[in-house]
């Protein structure tokens, strides 16, 4: 009989101990950052986790970074491997939108869970500091002679410093088929790529070039705002060179296919509450990220007329 109860006794602490194991993985969030690491959303991703930490809302944050084809390759891993997880989170943004109408993956944003709008930015063209070009109206000027000479760098087809490129060309009275655009997994890449020169300028958000601006390695030459930046007030915006395009990269997080509105609801008030977060109030300010929260179904709304919105200026600049 002591045998028994000694065995009752042992599989009631191992039950224990399994239930205990799981209530424990489900205090950990997971984030996947459908780019490489260095760029807008691995800092994005990592700023948030680090903020979802502070908030109390996970004992732990795990990352997975996925690039590549704009975060359609990483969209499509996490449909796929996250499904019902009301702990997973996947970054996104805008760019992302761009690349599902321009790569027309199998996989679209819709088949994931909206969850939240955190942050805006605009983007800023740059030169290397050797550069021999000294002005943007240079090198459209050298882009209207050979087309091709020209190389853009920045992120995935699609992604909103292509599509600016591709206006910029279009107002100069270039085809914009005839852009010579170099698409870089993340910022992180097309920053080597300018120090490196090999490429004429480059595109991207302001806080993933501001390092180098700053320390003179780049040169910025224009913004996409309709105003110039805090910190660029020296900075032409496009508008002021004559070509009225103004576009803002945001970013946000949607969650796993298939959890229930109970969890979606539990996991938009975690991601809200860690905004409110002073680990994020200092993410908003050293990435110089304009806080932009949108949640519930006021984001799911805002990103479904956002991809027609893009949808028509990809049209107009010749892109699709």
């Amino acid at each position: 009989m002591r045998r028994a109860a000694f065995l009752k006794a042992l599989l009631a602490l191992s039950a224990g101990a399994s239930l205990a194991g799981r209530a424990r993985a489900g205090d950990t969030g997971r984030i996947t950052i459908p780019a490489n690491p260095g760029g807008g959303w691995d800092s994005t991703g990592r700023a948030l986790g680090q903020a979802l930490l502070a908030a109390r809302a996970f004992d732990q944050v795990v990352f997975e970074n996925k690039g590549g084809a704009a975060g359609t390759l990483g969209l499509a891993q996490f449909v796929s491997a996250s499904r019902g997880d009301p702990n997973a989170l996947l970054v996104m943004g805008a760019v992302m939108l761009g690349g599902i109408i321009t790569g027309k993956p199998p996989v679209s944003i819709t088949a994931a869970t909206p969850i939240a709008r955190l942050t805006s930015e605009y983007n800023v063209f740059v030169l290397p500091a050797d550069s021999p070009f000294k002005s943007l109206t240079e090198v459209l000027a050298q882009l209207k002679k050979d087309p091709g000479s020209v190389k853009w760098g920045g992120g995935s087809r699609g992604a909103t410093e292509h599509i600016a490129a591709a206006l910029m060309a279009r107002a100069v009275g270039v085809n914009p088929a005839r852009v010579n655009y170099v698409a870089f997994r993340g910022g992180g890449e097309a920053a080597a790529a300018i120090l490196g020169g090999y490429v004429t300028l480059g595109g991207s958000g302001y806080s993933e070039f501001a390092p180098y601006i700053e320390a003179g390695k780049m040169r910025a030459v224009a913004v996409t705002a309709r105003q110039r930046l805090p910190g660029l007030a020296s900075v032409p915006t496009l508008t002021e060179l004559g070509m009225p395009v103004e576009i803002d990269n945001w970013r946000g997080v949607y969650g796993a296919p298939g959890i229930s509105q109970a969890q979606r609801a539990a996991l938009t008030d975690k991601v809200v509450r860690a905004t409110r977060s002073q680990a994020w109030a200092q993410a908003l300010v050293k990435n110089r990220w304009t806080p932009a929260l949108l949640s519930g179904e006021v984001f799911e709304k805002f990103v479904s007329d956002d991809l027609a919105a893009l949808r028509a200026t990809l049209l107009k600049s010749g892109l699709i």
